[in-house]
């Protein structure tokens, strides 16, 4: 297949490029390169997927509308993934705009894109974080989620809307993915997994937010990408009637379009996960408990039963095998 990958320098889009490029599928990525965080990070990720001569690449951010098109048409993608974008629920309070521009007018350019070349599947990253203030869980695709709580999710939920919209009035097999916690090497140095390694090491404290009850489903990267890599073959098709949709499915009733979760289905306490840090480094860290932050949540948990129901597979990676193998590269990639 050749398929197109928007962020594919990033933490996620890396790693599905080269899982891609190992089945031996033509790749064209698509990454801004910006500096929200250390771009040397990225540009390693990059020059690990150029060594692969089915691996093409184009550096110019979404909003650019002319240039991602002109990426679009060389590759002539059969597939679309749309994993870029502006990332980090606490960076959304300090500079909104960013979000707006990446995940609202970028995300609405990959649509034109996609209807353009009239794709046979468009596939595009959400967040757990649009459930927002629900407060029944697991989450399940077909709960209500009309109530975010920052510019973060509210973009990603837009987005989602906007897709949907597509979907039903240009039939673009379109399918949403919204991600519990996402961890693992090669991460962003902004993740707590990445952080609280990193104060370790240094002999810092941590930040424990909520006094340390909080509950996330941490979901391996491995896992997530296994998992989209899944779906890529499991394209929502337009149902006849909506008495054709199972129970459960979050496909549309009126468009080719469904929104699955990507997520481990464990539910795991904060300090739990520091604690798996500091087995995996030998170090005990050193806490500073704080009060939750404007925006957080106290707790994510995944119901992917759809996920399971349309691929087969299920996230299982053990947040401390996980943590043991982040902390391997960690150590590796800055020689500590």
């Amino acid at each position: 297949m050749r398929i197109f990958v928007t962020g594919s320098a990033g933490f996620i889009g890396f790693h599905l490029a080269r899982l891609l490029l190992e089945e031996g599928h033509e790749v064209h990525g698509f990454d801004g390169m910006t500096d929200y965080y250390d771009v040397r990070l990225k540009q390693r990720r990059q020059q690990m997927l150029l060594q692969s001569p089915r691996f093409r690449t184009t550096e110019a951010m979404l909003e650019d509308r002319e240039a991602l098109d002109r990426a679009v048409d060389a590759c002539a993608p059969e597939v679309i993934v749309h994993l870029a974008g502006q990332a980090g629920v606490r960076y959304s309070l300090e500079a909104p705009r960013a979000y707006i521009d990446a995940n609202v007018t970028g995300s609405f350019h990959v649509n034109e894109a996609a209807r353009r070349h009239a794709v046979r599947h468009l596939l595009m990253a959400s967040t757990s974080s649009v459930y927002g203030a629900n407060t029944d869980m697991p989450y399940v695709e077909t709960d209500k989620a009309d109530t975010q709580l920052t510019i973060y999710a509210a973009t990603k939920k837009a987005s989602e809307s906007v897709a949907h919209a597509y979907a039903h009035l240009y039939d673009i097999p379109t399918t949403m993915f919204r991600f519990f916690t996402v961890y693992g090497p090669w991460g962003r140095p902004d993740m707590a997994h990445f952080k609280f390694v990193a104060a370790i090491l240094e002999g810092r404290p941590i930040d424990v937010y909520n006094h340390g009850e909080m509950y996330r489903d941490f979901t391996y990267v491995d896992d997530l990408v296994r998992a989209i890599r899944l779906l890529i073959d499991a394209a929502p098709e337009r149902p006849a009637t909506p008495e054709d949709i199972a129970e459960g499915d979050s496909l549309s009733p009126v468009a080719p379009y469904r929104i699955v979760n990507i997520g481990n289905s464990t539910k795991v306490r904060l300090m739990d996960f520091v604690q798996a840090i500091e087995d995996a480094l030998g170090v005990p860290a050193l806490k500073t408990f704080m009060e939750m932050q404007p925006g957080d949540v106290p707790a994510t948990w995944a119901d992917a039963t759809l996920l399971q129901h349309l691929t087969g597979y299920r996230p299982q990676t053990d947040v401390r095998d996980g943590i043991a193998r982040f902390v391997d590269w960690y150590r590796e990639y800055h020689r500590r």
